[in-house]
Parts: C-alpha cells; structure tokens; sequence
C-alpha cells in the first residue's frame, strides 16, 4: 500500500507532517482555511498537486463545520473567494493552488448565481468540488503510472528498466501513488523495475528525505545518490536517459531529471 499524504473523511482532514520524515509518521489535523494555509506555508505539506488538494479540502472542511453561513448566500460566496485568495498567498509559486481557486472561484459565483440556489446547497456544492478533485488526482496518478510504465518499456530493449528519479514526485506529492514516481510504482507492480537511483535534491533534499522513504516503505530496490553523481550513475549504472515530465523522451528511462 502507498503512503498516504492526507486522510481525509467528510469534516475532517489530517495531512502527514512531512517535515517530521523519515524519523516520524505523524498526522496533523487540518481543522480548517487557516490551519490548512499554516500547513502548507511551513511545508509540512509540499509538492503543487498535494498543496492545491489540502488547500481545497481545508476549506471544504471548515465549510462542513458551518463556516460562512451566517449571511446567507451571497455571504457564504463572498467568504469561499476569500478563503481561496488567502490559500494562494501560503505558497504563491504553486500553480496548481492558484488554479484550483480560480476553477473553484468560477464554479462558486456560477453555482451561487442560479435562481433556485441555496447558501446550503452553495456549500454542498463547493464540498462536492474540492472532494471530486481528490478522488480525480488519484485516478489521474495511477493512469499516469500505467501509461508511463508501457511507454518506458516499449522504449527499452531490456525487459526490466533502470531508473533514475530526482526531487519526489511519488504519494507524498499528491493525493496518492504519485506522478514520476507513480510510473516506477507501476513498473516495479508489473516486476519490470531492475533498479532506482534517486538523488538527494539539495538544498531541501526532498529526494534524501521523502523519495528515498516511499521507496524503503514498498520495499523497492533503491539507492540513494548524491546529486552530483548523476552523470556517473547514468554511464555505468544502466541508466539509458532521463525523463523530463515536461519534455518525454521517447528514447528515456528515467524521471524528472531536469535537463
């Protein structure tokens, strides 16, 4: 079973307090818009999906709790775009939390401009939301995987490939399973992973910290490496060519290595 980032329930919300790894394994409870900003601010939570996901569900779960409907509709709308504007502030470079309260904010003013519309079914609407796109990011991942991994192998001469892996991209990133690392995960499902080298990823070392846990924790054959040893381990290591999630390489077998 893959590490989980959060645990989320209908009102309530826990995310994995990723500065503690890999020493300690220790839930926070999320109880709401300001918690959930704090979280994400001190990287407790990181990694673009994971941060918009807990940002939306923080404040599907103060919305659950009552929040914002002390003054009806109009009120209750008011409070979701300032709720939204001041989860994009906790980590202004994360793309994917500026998005989803764009697409969030959207959808609100729509829902919230519909004549037979309740600040009730207005708060519904905006819960549905935010746990739909939890339980999108996890069918996304896992086709990611699948996908990445035929396409690795149909590249590959070898029947089982060598990869190399940098920053994390894996569960503790997003909503479960895992983007680059979701495609080793796969390859490593299907006994079609010889190897991963994962690099240190300084100066935060999501890579030595976080990568190399996910890895150890699904007991998949790993070593760690210093991020100056790429080249090396890319000549006599097996490892064929890199991955860059924004430009594939027909030809590679590695992921996220940026070029």
């Amino acid at each position: 079973m893959s590490l989980e980032s959060l645990r989320y329930r209908r009102g309530s919300l826990r995310v994995l307090n990723q500065l503690l790894l890999p020493q300690r394994s220790c839930y926070e409870p999320i109880g709401g818009v300001r918690q959930g900003w704090e979280a994400i601010r001190a990287m407790q939570v990181r990694g673009a999906p994971a941060i918009a996901i807990v940002g939306c569900l923080s404040l599907a779960v103060e919305l659950h709790g009552g929040a914002g409907m002390g003054q009806g509709k109009a009120g209750l709308e008011t409070f979701i775009h300032d709720s939204l504007r001041y989860l994009v502030t906790a980590r202004p470079t994360a793309v994917n939390m500026a998005r989803a309260a764009e697409e969030l904010g959207a959808f609100t003013s729509q829902e919230a401009q519909r004549e037979e519309a309740t600040a009730e079914s207005l708060r519904e609407s905006v819960i549905q939301w935010a746990e739909a796109m939890l339980e999108k990011d996890l069918r996304d991942n896992r086709s990611i995987g699948e996908h990445g991994a035929r396409h690795l192998l149909q590249a590959s001469p070898q029947d089982k490939v060598t990869v190399l892996t940098h920053c994390n991209t894996g569960s503790l990133a997003t909503a479960g399973y895992g983007t680059a690392l979701g495609v080793i995960r796969s390859l490593h499902a299907l006994g079609c992973l010889a190897h991963v080298y994962c690099t240190e990823t300084r100066p935060y070392n999501q890579g030595a910290r976080l990568t190399a846990y996910e890895l150890v924790y699904e007991h998949i054959p790993a070593t760690l490496i210093a991020d100056s040893m790429v080249s090396v381990a890319m000549k006599e290591k097996g490892v064929s060519g890199e991955w860059e999630t924004r430009q594939p390489d027909p030809t590679a077998t590695g992921a996220s290595w940026p070029c």
